[in-house]
């Protein structure tokens, strides 16, 4: 009987370490899928991660994280689209055609099991869903303050591994900047560059710290003076009364949402926008909201292109 009772207590003891085990390893199953010689450490929002050195099938989840992914060479298998805006995905035609949706700002978890992803990069607005992320594949989550989109690009890089990349890409995009500085000349010193949003039944004007803004300001363009100013997403929103706080010397609009659009041409025909100084100088430019408002190195040649479209080649 003693025997017995010693075998027994054994036996509990042994079922309890392998459930233990199981457990350990089911909450830790991205970092135990591959060896540790064959990945790398990455510090995220979440914590740490082991990825892969070289990453082959990447999930995005957030546009800004796809374009800055595409940015740096590699094409995704699968994102997430939050803005859905004319079906677009980024402010690059055919770039996208190959790359799954996995869902309109939050992620199916089904399909991104389904597209077996090796790695997972995404923002901190998935922080709530992280652990079912990372029993899929090794998932890192960085930062995403609008304002500060630089900061994501340098996430990504470093997320696969691409530093050399981004250099690359920076030392091309501030090229870029000088050449359209050395083109614009002195043409808009005294001109004020003003920047809307139009969607459904509002108007949110730009500010200079905005994805766009910084643009506008590496290229040393002034802003309105409404919103030469920070804004925590980089935009305000005004009211129909505060219409005067859109103009400027040169008004770039853009439009989001289904509905803005046809907001828009609502009201084109009232007299507080009839009597903006750009509309009436015909100093009225319609930009793509997915490239001015991309928030990803893939959106700035876009940009960049428009003020060579409309300040440099226009009469």
């Amino acid at each position: 009987m003693r025997n017995f009772f010693c075998w027994l207590i054994l036996s509990i003891l042994g079922f309890t370490l392998v459930t233990a085990c199981n457990h350990n390893a089911s909450q830790n199953i991205s970092s135990a899928s591959m060896p540790a010689a064959e990945c790398r450490i990455v510090k995220h929002t979440m914590g740490e991660s082991c990825v892969p050195i070289n990453p082959q099938r990447v999930v995005t989840l957030s546009l800004s994280t796809l374009g800055n992914v595409l940015a740096l060479g590699v094409q995704p298998i699968g994102t997430t689209n939050e803005v859905h805006h004319k079906g677009k995905l980024t402010s690059v035609k055919d770039q996208t055609e190959r790359i799954k949706l996995i869902g309109l700002s939050q992620p199916n978890l089904e399909a991104i099991l389904l597209l077996k992803p090796d790695l997972i990069i995404g923002v901190d607005w998935f922080k709530p869903i992280y652990p079912l992320l990372s029993k899929i594949a090794p998932t890192v989550l960085g930062e995403l303050y609008y304002p500060t989109w630089e900061k994501h690009l340098s996430f990504v890089a470093e997320a696969l591994g691409k530093q050399e990349t981004e250099k690359a890409l920076w030392d091309r995009y501030y090229q870029r900047i000088e050449q359209l500085k050395l083109a614009l000349g002195t043409r808009y010193q005294n001109k004020k560059i003003s920047f809307i949003y139009v969607g459904s039944g509002q108007i949110s004007i730009d500010t200079r710290n905005s994805f766009a803004g910084s643009i506008i300001s590496d290229a040393l363009l002034q802003r309105a003076a409404s919103q030469n100013i920070d804004a925590p997403y980089g935009s305000v929103k005004i009211s129909l009364e505060e219409l005067e706080k859109a103009d400027g010397d040169i008004l770039f609009v853009t439009t989001f949402s289904s509905g803005g659009n046809e907001f828009l041409k609502e009201k084109q025909q009232e007299p507080l926008w009839k009597n903006l100084k750009a509309v009436k100088e015909n100093h009225v430019y319609y930009v793509e909201f997915m490239s001015w408002g991309a928030t990803n190195m893939l959106g700035t040649d876009a940009v960049i292109d428009d003020l060579y479209k409309y300040l440099v080649n226009t009469p």
